[in-house]
């Protein structure tokens, strides 16, 4: 009779056991208990019994093909690397089968349409970040606000406290469909798509850019004045509102007075990031007088402040600076060999800032010496209309010279 064949029952405890090395005597010399049943060493499971009397299980069940085999052969790794180390400590240590990878798809296997692609970016683009200044069409005036449609997949949205400078009742006047207007964006495309958009941010803007202009340029402008508080009287100018301290007013004692009347004004700052714009009722008029000079021009002035550096001399309502430089063709070991104070002289202008509110003067130019003003004043003084005369003509000589 044929012996049944016997299955090698291995759990997964085991195999771990396995990989652990064996337990070695001490250093004291004892070993382990006798009996003791190794780690390493397997645990033979029971035959089974023979089902039936003439068929065996062998042929039955075709377990002859599974001898040597473990539990993780049979079961499957949990990954290729697990597998692997399983197999390799399976009777006979031959490897297990591995699956084979799957190919590498590469770009070329997918199709892909370049003009497609380029057209949804197109589409899905954001229109206008913040601080662009855009144009659209009106769709449509809601009561809080105007839809404008500026290109993008959701139109533009303008608060009814955006729509412009001052004080708008009726938005569908303001803004009927189909107008064209130009905005300013203020916040960038939310999740709809809708761009925040604002008209009124966009006047405030360019008044911004207007007022600085004018600032540089030295204009005077007209203002009427609109309030009045402790400090000084309020204005508005180019849709922006203006400050004009007591100090900078001709009648500053009073100015709550003010209020309704018109004058002009010079500028003293403009800060569009700190928003201030403050003026000068008395730098307006010193820049009407500016605006009547000229250099070359022969002015009468008198003396009204003695410096280290200079003479400042009250013109009418303007002062000018006599820099010791220019006072005489010789070194002055004190400028008051000169002039005093409370003098009156007449001296050429020899530049002219407006933006600054300066004048340069020079008498220097009025001598026919170096010196000539600390021996000959008098002379100098009396003669100077002449004087100034052959000074611009000598002027006009160095100015083509040196262009």
């Amino acid at each position: 009779m044929r012996k049944p064949p016997q299955l090698m029952y291995l759990s997964r405890k085991e195999e771990e056991d396995q990989d652990q090395p064996a337990p070695t005597t001490d250093q004291a010399g004892v070993s382990a208990p006798e009996g003791a049943t190794s780690p390493a060493a397997p645990r033979p499971a029971s035959p089974p019994q023979a089902r039936g009397s003439g068929t065996s299980d062998d042929e039955r069940f075709e377990t002859a093909s599974l001898e040597g085999m473990t539990m993780a052969d049979l079961m499957g790794a949990a990954d290729g690397a697990s597998r692997q180390g399983r197999s390799s400590r399976s009777a006979g240590g031959a490897p297990s089968g591995t699956t084979p990878s799957r190919p590498a798809r590469t770009v070329d296997d997918f199709d892909f349409d370049e003009d497609a692609f380029l057209a949804a970016l197109d589409e899905n683009e954001p229109v206008g970040a913040t601080g662009d200044v855009v144009t659209g069409t009106v769709i449509s005036s809601e009561s809080d606000g105007v839809y404008i449609d500026i290109g993008g997949k959701a139109p533009g949205f303008m608060p009814k406290a955006e729509a412009g400078l001052g004080v708008i009742g009726n938005l569908k006047e303001r803004f009927p469909k189909g107008q064209p207007v130009e905005v300013l964006v203020t916040r960038e495309q939310n999740a709809d798509g809708m761009v925040t958009i604002s008209a009124r941010a966009l006047a405030l803007r360019q008044s911004w850019e207007k007022v600085k202009q004018l600032e540089a340029a030295g204009k005077v402008v007209q203002v009427k004045v609109s309030g009045f508080n402790r400090g000084g009287v309020t204005c508005d100018l180019e849709g922006l509102r203006g400050f004009i301290p007591r100090s900078q007013l001709q009648n500053g004692e009073n100015h709550e007075q003010l209020v309704g009347t018109s004058f002009a004004v010079a500028f003293l700052e403009v800060n569009a990031d700190t928003r201030k714009l403050v003026l000068s009722e008395k730098r307006a008029a010193s820049a009407s007088l500016l605006a009547e000079l000229e250099v070359g021009q022969l002015v009468d002035g008198q003396v009204v402040s003695v410096k280290p550096y200079g003479f400042f001399v009250d013109l009418g309502g303007v002062s000018g600076l006599l820099h010791q430089s220019s006072i005489t063709g010789v070194h002055l070991r004190d400028i008051r060999e000169a002039f005093s104070q409370g003098e009156r002289l007449k001296a050429l202008v020899t530049q002219i800032d407006p933006s600054r509110g300066r004048i340069a003067l020079n008498t220097a130019l009025l001598e026919t010496q170096p010196g000539e003003l600390l021996t000959a004043k008098d002379t100098v003084m009396a003669e100077a209309e002449d004087r100034a005369n052959r000074a611009r003509l000598l002027l006009r000589q160095q100015e083509q010279e040196a262009g």
